[in-house]
């Protein structure tokens, strides 16, 4: 297990842009393949983008192509979700999760670990 902070939320309006922080404790991070979920009011939590341990091979979720770049930073034990062109349909509470497997990661598995979740606001 790792711990996971996320931070890097807030209101923004229809267009703007905002990037998320996930910092992870421990020295093995780069162990882990990385991901980002949001969950909004009244539905499911759903995967948003995942990264691979080294950071060489990226997935994400359709609507979020071309939007949304998910990066990480090995050295400071953090992975980032830049977000831009963002929607009000965005407006969630976006959660990072660490897993050693990027197939389990993607899945949302139980046995990841997960962060308490940031809240990001998107104003019509």
């Amino acid at each position: 297990q790792v711990q996971l902070v996320e931070s890097g939320g807030g209101l923004v309006q229809a267009g703007g842009s905002l990037r998320l922080s996930c910092a992870a404790d421990g020295r093995t991070f780069s162990s882990y393949a990385m991901a980002w979920f949001r969950q909004a009011p009244g539905k499911e939590r759903e995967f948003v983008a995942a990264i691979t341990r080294s950071g060489g091979s990226t997935y994400y979720r359709d609507p979020m192509k071309g939007r949304f770049t998910i990066s990480r930073d090995n050295a400071k034990n953090t992975v980032y979700l830049q977000m831009n062109s963002l929607k009000p349909e965005d407006t969630a509470v976006y959660y990072c999760a660490a897993n050693l497997g990027y197939s389990a990661v993607i899945a949302g598995s139980a046995e990841s670990s997960w962060g308490q979740g940031t809240q990001v606001t998107v104003s019509s």
